[in-house]
């Protein structure tokens, strides 16, 4: 058997074979795929690294960042049989967060299956805690235990209320997807559906918005909430038309000042407070310890580097990070389960510049309470 030093480097274009065979040998199924690795040798938003004895790669380990958050994850790690139990697999988790933690991140979460007991071990032992299951995650049907570190010296994750994380069926009902989220957060009586989400974009859209379809509208969907028992509270940090300065020609913009002004009256109606204030991630934190769930409206530049409006739903809080729902889930970078869009921890300094939409900066949310039985 080799005797070299292990050394821990940087992936290359160069390795592309041996990574396919070394992947072929490690599982027989939820394999990376050629077009998969090359896309991630060349990607800029993770830590790509290979374990050598030599000039032979015996590992490798792939942790994407998501952009705009704390988050890393363990997307795979393989260790070539042969080689195992020579602390491979630890040298790789050691080196992949110490990238992790200068790239600026917090958390590193990673996903192993609940009958590899070697895997779970190695993690326990290097602080990995379990926060929840994933039911029927890999090919195989095997279920997969989720696991968190916290790899920089803050205070640990604040035990987060069991709000469901739902996908958005189209790409304009971020905004029934959010409010979904914590309507059902908040009953579990609720029940969510596409035509649920459908039939409260039509209640709450705006019509028209920077491109394509209409988003929603904070007093919209403060209104679809109260339609359904929800009382609800609006903040928004200015009395002026909301989103107009993203649409061209005017008769949108005529539009879209007629149906800010009807969603008004129809608050005013309907006796919904509408708090015209600007806030922060403090404001925000006291009212999810009271129980209430805020969605919030966040522009997607620090996400995907679009400047679209795009509406999250808070999941939970620490002394560094809000964690939030994202209904939109990146193919590019995320599992199409949805797990890493969920909990999303943003640092609280991210959040001000994260919260603000436009060129005259819009900051809203609504705050959902509990439902009126």
């Amino acid at each position: 058997m080799n005797q070299l030093p292990l050394s821990i480097r940087p992936v290359s274009q160069e390795d592309l074979s041996a990574l396919l065979r070394l992947e072929n040998k490690c599982f027989t199924t939820d394999q990376l795929s050629r077009r998969s690795f090359r896309h991630w040798i060349q990607a800029e938003n993770c830590a790509f690294i290979v374990a050598e004895y030599g000039d032979v790669i015996v590992g490798y380990s792939l942790i994407i960042f998501f952009r705009g958050t704390t988050l890393a994850r363990l997307y795979s790690i393989a260790t070539d049989p042969e080689y195992r139990g020579k602390g491979i697999a630890r040298a790789l988790m050691e080196a992949g967060e110490q990238i992790s933690k200068d790239s600026g991140r917090v958390f590193l979460r990673l996903e192993v299956s609940v009958d590899n007991t070697a895997g779970i071990a190695l993690y326990e032992s290097m602080g990995y805690q379990p926060f929840g299951i994933y039911r029927h995650y890999y090919e195989n049907s095997n279920d997969a235990l989720r696991m968190q570190k916290c790899i920089r010296t803050v205070p640990p994750v604040a035990e987060n209320r069991a709000i469901p994380w739902i996908q958005q069926t189209t790409t304009f009902t971020c905004g029934p997807a959010a409010l979904m989220m914590a309507m059902r957060g908040l009953s579990k009586n609720y029940q969510p559906t596409q035509h649920e989400e459908l039939q409260i974009w039509r209640e709450a859209t705006t019509i028209f918005m920077t491109s394509g379809h209409g988003g929603c509208h904070p007093i919209g969907l403060a209104l679809a909430a109260t339609h359904r028992n929800y009382p609800v509270e609006v903040w928004i940090n200015k009395e002026t038309t909301l989103f107009i300065d993203g649409v061209r020609g005017e008769n949108k913009k005529r539009v879209l000042a007629l149906v800010h002004q009807d969603f008004v009256l129809q608050a005013k109606k309907e006796k919904i407070k509408v708090r015209y204030r600007d806030f922060h991630h403090s404001h925000l934190i006291s009212e999810f310890k009271k129980g209430n769930i805020p969605i919030i409206l966040i522009s997607t530049y620090r996400l995907d580097g679009r400047k679209a409006p795009h509406w999250v739903t808070m999941s939970g809080y620490d002394e560094d990070c809000l964690y939030v729902h994202d209904s939109d889930p990146d193919p590019d970078e995320q599992s199409a389960s949805g797990l890493d869009s969920q909990h999303l921890p943003i640092a609280h300094e991210d959040f001000l510049k994260m919260s603000r939409f436009g060129r005259n900066p819009i900051r809203t949310a609504v705050i959902l309470k509990k439902r009126v039985s």
